[in-house]
């Protein structure tokens, strides 16, 4: 199992390495760059003529090396990602990368997961709960329920909260986390109670994304593992209908959603990304469209790549599941 999981790292890092390349080569390909931002700034706001905005901005390209060529800039980034773990400065921000990144990333990763678990818990239930009733109206209402969850685009729901939520409902407090009286205040039941009433929005459209596909991956493949020959032949051993279900259709019917963990998180990131920019929560996704909007490259680049790997860390931990289910895995992936 150890040279399983060693052979998936091995074979991952040069597909990272390629991704650093294609990410920062795109963020990249529109002109301008933050320098033209402090420019239109200084015009704007500053009073400045075009010549004395355009000295400025010129010199602070010299001062953080974006006069520099791409690939320079490239090889300088990713050298300070290799040997000092320096993802560089956030001119936006004003602060280093790491810092920024720190700030959101394990939020917007807590949120990621709680909205995994409620998917995967909930999708896989309900499925199991339409397969053994099909065709009757629960499982019309649960099909009709996953239709909706994987064709509505989770922005336009978010969009539909906000307005329901202000508009009609009056809700006042909406782009942050918790109340301003809770803001610094010591962790308690209140508080929980303040965070859940700010991000639930955010967690029921990630989840219902999630929940949907679940429980339509987990209705076809129960429906065609309780037409097995094993699972006739357990019933013809006088086994109930439940136990006939639950201990031998089931696990067998859960291969491809293991399968389905190698994307789950990056799906269910860009799934709180999307309603955290509506609702404009400090996680990773107001952070991303905000430093592509001002040129601040370092900050896209990385939270990019933060993406990516996500996206690498979970396929690697569904071939270990995989591996430990069934071990054909492990003896034909190398394990």
């Amino acid at each position: 199992m150890l040279r399983f999981l060693l052979v998936r790292i091995a074979s991952a890092i040069p597909i990272l390495f390629i991704l650093s390349v294609v990410t920062f080569a795109i963020i990249q390909a529109p002109p301008g760059d933050y320098a033209d931002y402090i420019r239109s700034q200084l015009i704007n706001q500053g009073g400045a003529s075009y010549a004395q905005a355009e000295a400025q901005a010129q010199a602070y390209r010299v001062e953080h090396g974006l006069d520099k060529p791409l690939v320079v800039q490239y090889v300088n980034w990713i050298g300070g990602i290799v040997t000092r773990g320096d993802f560089g400065y956030s001119m936006f921000y004003n602060k280093p990368v790491a810092d920024v990144v720190g700030e959101r990333l394990p939020r917007t990763l807590l949120l990621a997961l709680v909205c995994h678990l409620f998917a995967s818990v909930l999708g896989i239930g309900f499925g199991i709960w339409a397969a053994t009733r099909q065709y009757s109206w629960i499982d019309s209402l649960l099909s009709g329920i996953s239709f909706l969850g994987m064709t509505v685009p989770r922005f336009l729901m978010a969009l539909i909260i906000v307005y329901l939520l202000v508009f009609q409902l009056n809700v006042t407090e909406i782009g942050s986390f918790f109340s301003p009286q809770y803001g610094g205040a010591p962790w308690s039941w209140a508080k929980f109670v303040d965070l859940v009433h700010h991000v639930w929005p955010v967690v029921a459209i990630a989840t219902f994304g999630g929940l949907a596909y679940n429980m339509r991956v987990m209705r076809g493949n129960l429906l065609d593992t309780l037409n097995a020959q094993y699972v006739e032949t357990a019933k013809a051993k006088g086994l109930s209908g439940g136990a006939v279900v639950m201990r031998h259709a089931v696990p067998n019917a859960l291969h491809p959603l293991v399968m389905y963990q190698g994307v789950v998180l990056p799906y269910m990131l860009t799934g709180e990304i999307e309603t955290a920019i509506i609702f404009a929560l400090p996680t990773v996704g107001p952070a991303i469209v905000g430093s592509m909007a001002v040129g601040d490259v370092y900050v896209t680049a990385t939270f990019m790549m933060v993406l990516s790997a996500t996206l690498i860390v979970g396929n690697i931990i569904a071939d270990m599941l995989l591996a430990l289910l069934d071990p054909r895995v492990r003896q034909y992936g190398g394990a």
